[in-house]
């Protein structure tokens, strides 16, 4: 089993992990654009294990919630089998 990282909005009703499209459009028309604030902050490569891509969105996906003075991000996790 893997688990993976993901921010969101504690307003937001979809899953990032089961329903991205609903998820993503839903962010969008609330102007949070959390993906775009996700990919500011992450670092990653091409070069990069799939381990290493997981840890990377892990760490930024933290410090998104951690410095979320507003409350409005939510770290949410979702177990894969590999």
């Amino acid at each position: 089993m893997v688990k993976r990282s993901m921010v969101t909005t504690i307003d937001n009703p979809h899953s990032p992990f089961d329903d991205f499209p609903s998820w993503y459009d839903y962010d969008v028309r609330s102007g949070y654009h959390t993906s775009a604030l996700l990919g500011r902050i992450v670092q990653v490569s091409d070069q990069q294990s799939e381990a290493d891509y997981d840890l990377a969105v892990e760490q930024a996906v933290d410090e998104i919630v951690k410095e979320n003075v507003s409350g409005m991000f939510i770290k949410v996790e979702k177990e894969f089998d590999e």
